[in-house]
């Protein structure tokens, strides 16, 4: 299966998709992780990316499209993988589906983490991550409200979307996040109309 996690930074996209990736038994995709090792590596890519997410802005698509599209084409995501980060505007979308057309697949569900903002500081407070910066967090939740929820009607309109409660202990948002997976898993097996 190939799911995209969306929600705004602090939601938890990363806890769930580690738990999911086991349970799958696919890879976990994260282009926040991704960018911070090409920038903890000195590589060219992550000396550019630097320089915009020390200021909270997005991280401009060429150079994320090129790094998605390069890890989509390794062996480990023949089968599927977790999408976390990735799309995050409506032209990274519609990329990402002309990459997985051209190879005869698509998005298989699209799982939006829905959480208010005031828990959304309460966790970066708590998690005490060196990238979270109270200033930077408010423009990446910023960022995330203009660019990144259009998608959410974007997948809505193609069928894909499911709405989570992120708001619990890790256990009860993993359940809904998993019956989101059913769900899909079973239109997924559904013969076409």
């Amino acid at each position: 299966m190939r799911i995209i996690l969306i929600g705004p930074p602090g939601a938890g996209k990363g806890t769930q998709c580690q738990r999911l990736a086991g349970l799958l038994g696919v890879p976990h995709l994260s282009t926040g992780e991704m960018l911070r090792a090409a920038v903890r590596e000195g590589t060219p890519a992550g000396v550019q990316a630097a320089r915009y997410m020390s200021q909270g802005q997005l991280v401009p698509d060429p150079l994320i499209v090129g790094m998605v599209s390069a890890r989509l084409q390794e062996p480990d995501c023949r089968g599927g993988c977790l999408l976390d980060g990735f799309p995050r505007t409506l032209p990274q979308a519609a990329t990402l589906d002309d990459l997985l057309e051209r190879r005869a697949i698509s998005v298989d569900g699209v799982i939006e983490l829905a959480v208010p903002r005031d828990e959304l500081v309460r966790r970066m407070l708590a998690r005490g991550r060196a990238d979270d910066d109270p200033d930077i967090f408010a423009r990446r939740i910023m960022s995330f409200e203009e660019q990144t929820a259009p998608l959410l009607d974007y997948y809505a309109r193609q069928g894909k979307l499911a709405s989570v409660d992120g708001l619990g202990n890790a256990d009860e948002i993993f359940a809904r996040v998993t019956r989101a997976i059913e769900r899909f898993a079973r239109r997924a097996r559904q013969p076409e109309q």
